[in-house]
């Protein structure tokens, strides 16, 4: 077993170290490595023709990587796909393969050599800037990396399977990556986002669109992320009315003609309908895919279908794993490009102690030329007469060193003779500063930055590009609440369906009994049922009849003017038939508190709102309703409130929120108040101290009555009056819990709506009728009346929208006094009597 163990180890760091993974200096592979440094052993650089691929792969195979020819060939042809490498270091003649997903032909049919940028990897390699290590028969040297003057493994990229661990580094932009290297030699305190403003994202060969850019920052803030991959797509309109959609790129590493058949397929089997004729015309010019669609198609629908359901959109992980070390590291970009800039810090020094050795030895020499010319004769002399031991007796004569005197007796007599002081004392001069100059780069490392970063912007200049892949916006990454001002607002909900988003500075108070601006502008079936007031930055819980629930943030609902219909809801949410919103609640935050929810037919239940802080397309259920009832009221609760349930009848119950236990999301409730007859819930309110209860009746009569005339009584009891109907009033068509300094919005069924402050409506007892709070006309009704916290006060003159030839009416038209006072009696018995009989 522990043999086993030491043979796994030793075959999975093989494998990690010698063959799947890159160097983070170079970008490598080792096959890639010795393929570049045998064709430059060879001399077959790109300014050279182009030579068999066989003798290529011969060559690594036979002196630097013994593990099979199509391995290296299989490198090789990748290196020189241009669909495959952003920037290609084979320059390949001959069939390569293609994007269809078509093989190489043979290595021997094949013929290639050095890009003109693979020279710039292999760079300066003869000066020693690099290690060099045995081959597998110690009978060649290889090198350990290559020098790598530009940072290869972000702008080619990586792919590789090891042992437990995979890389997937996307190829960039090289300018991009280039001005990322220049920002750290610049700033060396740089962090990642610094870099991100020079590198914007991944630049694939195929170009396409990176939709958002949350999975890039991922990325290259942790080393690992996902992005989004799309085919660029444009519409043409036909000369017969139809549509078709041409796609000019697809995603990196998908197989053309796959994802073709894999469109064909879904039209088959009918999972995408529409589509009349699917054809390839590409050509060495580009990509060009053409799908003809039906007259009656959509498509900007069609195309999204297609980007769901096929591989013209797709998921591209990026792992950005590589040794560093000699082991395998994930690392962010700045990590990265920290790696390649202290590789080439090393790379650089090398150099330069090279050229320094160099420039030395040859100053030795040119030393020993300027004393061979101050005693030229004698030199001559001596070596005519001394073959064997020239060397020998000049050391003596002269003081020669023996690099020195090697020098002047292996040089033809000619040019012995001919030496000019002149030329040799301006060499010699030069070298001198040259040797300076390689002394202070070497003490000053900032010098050596600065050489890196010419070479760099140098390699930009020649080799750089535009970006092919576009960073587009994804509409689920974007905050706009940033680019929101926050600001009350008054949201509108039709019968029908119709939702709108109004600043409350549209409306201008007006004082009560006039007939008020239109609101909204509604088709003849339609009428307004909910108004709402809001912020901007606020969230909208949307409760429906089905006792499901529904978030938006309120700045998501269109804006829309006064008289605007504004938009169907169903477009903002995903109704099903017949359901309809009965109920919206603004939520600032989820922190804390309760969501308490009423029943039309009697039944309250309590969640923490905790419970709904998440978002589901499809909605969330909020309370289990039993058959045929539905959901129409919903409150934010603390857990210490007094809350008061109303009818449509006038009856009311207040009671305290602790008999109602907290119960789950999906819980159905307990019973609120016995209801008898046809009655019905109309509305339940949260009770306030020093508050009162307003009320309004569908035919325009209102009243305010204070909370105290409310006793608390127990959860499920009949409750008591609160207002006395008859036919002029009608039933009570809203309720609310107000203060003085509030402003009242109130709508009827023609969408006309009016803003009036509460403070001119009367405050009366429990059992009476009030006073008119707006004119209706005949065959109108009131539907929704909804507080503004605020009112205007610049502006205390009636407004008159419709019918502008009549005279502003102001109007406090009381109820008539019940002159029966045994009515009264009468009325406060039953209320006594109903309120004993509680059904507990």
């Amino acid at each position: 077993m522990d043999e086993m163990k030491k043979s796994y180890m030793d075959y999975a760091m093989s494998v990690i170290v010698s063959r799947a993974l890159p160097d983070v200096r170079d970008g490598l592979k080792p096959v890639h490595r010795r393929i570049l440094y045998a064709m430059s052993e060879l001399n077959f650089t790109h300014d050279k023709q182009h030579r068999k691929s066989a003798r290529i792969v011969g060559e690594v195979m036979g002196k630097y990587h013994p593990h099979g020819d199509s391995s290296i060939y299989g490198a090789l042809v990748r290196f020189a796909q241009d669909f495959s490498m952003r920037y290609p270091l084979i320059d390949g003649h001959g069939n390569f393969g293609s994007i269809d997903g078509d093989g190489a032909a043979a290595m021997r049919y094949t013929e290639a050599r050095m890009a003109r940028l693979s020279g710039e990897l292999l760079r300066d390699i003869d000066k020693e800037t690099v290690d060099f290590t045995p081959n597998f028969d110690e009978s060649e040297k290889e090198p350990v990396v290559l020098p790598s003057r530009f940072p290869n493994l972000l702008i080619n990229g990586s792919n590789g399977i090891a042992v437990g661990m995979a890389t997937s580094i996307p190829p960039h932009n090289l300018g991009e990556i280039i001005d990322g290297v220049i920002k750290l030699i610049d700033d060396p305190e740089s962090d990642v986002y610094d870099i991100m403003e020079c590198v914007k994202g991944p630049d694939f060969p195929t170009g396409a669109e990176i939709m958002g850019v949350e999975g890039i920052k991922r990325a290259y803030r942790t080393g690992r992320g996902r992005v989004i991959l799309r085919s660029k797509s444009e519409i043409e309109e036909m000369k017969n009315g139809k549509s078709r959609i041409i796609i000019t790129e697809i995603p990196y590493q998908v197989n053309k003609s796959k994802m073709i058949e894999g469109i064909a397929e879904l039209v088959k089997n009918k999972r995408i309908e529409g589509i009349t004729d699917l054809r390839d015309e590409s050509n060495r010019n580009g990509i060009r895919i053409v799908i003809e669609l039906r007259k009656d198609i959509n498509p900007n629908i069609m195309i999204n279908q297609l980007y769901k359901n096929s591989q013209l959109q797709i998921s591209y992980s990026i792992i950005m794993l590589a040794l560093h070390d000699g082991e395998p590291k994930v690392m962010n970009i700045k990590e990265m490009l920290d790696a390649y800039l202290e590789h080439q810090k090393v790379v650089e020094r090398r150099r330069v102690i090279y050229d320094l050795k160099k420039a030395k030895d040859r100053a030795h020499i040119l030393e020993g030329l300027r004393i061979a010319i101050d005693n030229i004769d004698e030199i001559i002399r001596i070596i005519r007469s001394s073959y064997s031991n020239a060397e020998l007796k000049l050391i003596e004569k002269f003081d020669l060193s023996e690099i020195q005197a090697k020098a002047i007796v292996d040089m033809r007599l000619r040019r012995l003779q001919g030496l000019e002081r002149e030329k040799i004392e301006n060499e010699y001069s030069e070298l001198l500063k040259l040797i300076d100059y390689l002394n202070e780069l070497l003490a000053n490392e900032q010098l050596l930055l600065d050489i890196i970063k010419e070479d760099l912007l140098r390699i930009k200049k020649a080799y750089g590009d535009e970006r092919r892949t576009e960073i587009s916006i994804n509409p689920d990454e974007i905050d706009y609440e940033d680019l929101i001002d926050e600001d009350e607002v008054i949201i509108t909900l039709t019968h029908a369906g119709y939702i709108k988003r109004v600043s409350t500075g549209e409306y201008v108070s007006q004082k009560r009994g006039g007939r008020g601006k239109t609101g909204l502008s509604t088709r003849e079936e339609d009428f307004v049922k909910e108004i709402y007031t809001t912020s901007t930055h606020d969230y909208l819980l949307f409760f429906t009849n089905f006792g499901k629930v529904y978030r938006l943030k309120a700045y998501m609902i269109p804006d829309g003017s006064r008289i605007s219909k504004g938009t169907a809801i169903i477009n903002l949410l995903p109704l099903e038939s017949e359901e309809k919103v009965n109920a919206v609640v603004p939520v600032k935050n989820f922190e804390e508190g309760y969501l308490t929810l009423c029943t039309k037919y009697g039944v309250i239940k309590k969640t923490a709102v905790s419970q709904f802080d998440t978002s589901r397309k499809s909605g969330l259920i909020a309370i289990n309703l039993k058959e045929n009832d539905q959901l129409i009221s919903v409150k934010r609760t603390t857990g210490d409130n007094d809350l008061i349930v109303i009818t449509t009848k006038g009856k009311s119950i207040r009671f305290h929120e602790n008999d109602v236990r907290a119960m789950g999301r999906t819980a159905t409730g307990v019973r609120a108040i016995n209801l008898t007859g046809a009655d019905y819930v109309i509305d339940m309110e949260v009770v306030k101290d020093h508050a009162k209860l307003l009320v309004v009746s569908e035919f325009g009569y209102g009243k305010r009555t204070l909370l105290k005339e409310y006793r608390q009584q127990t959860r499920g009891g009949k409750g008591i009056i609160t207002y006395n109907l008859n036919s002029k009033t009608g039933n009570l068509i809203g309720a609310l819990v107000v203060e003085d300094s509030d402003d009242l919005m109130i709508i009827n069924d023609s969408g006309v709506l009016i803003r009036i402050k509460v403070a001119d409506i009367s405050v009366t007892g429990r059992i009476t009728s009030g006073v008119r709070v707006m004119r209706v006309d005949e065959n109108t009704k009131l539907v929704s009346l909804a507080k503004l916290e605020e009112h205007d006060d610049e502006d205390d003159e009636i407004t008159v929208v419709e019918n502008t030839s009549s005279e502003a009416i102001v109007e406090v038209e009381e109820i008539e006094e019940v002159e029966d006072l045994e009515k009264i009696k009468n009325l406060e018995e039953i209320d006594s009597n109903e309120s004993d009989s509680e059904d507990n």
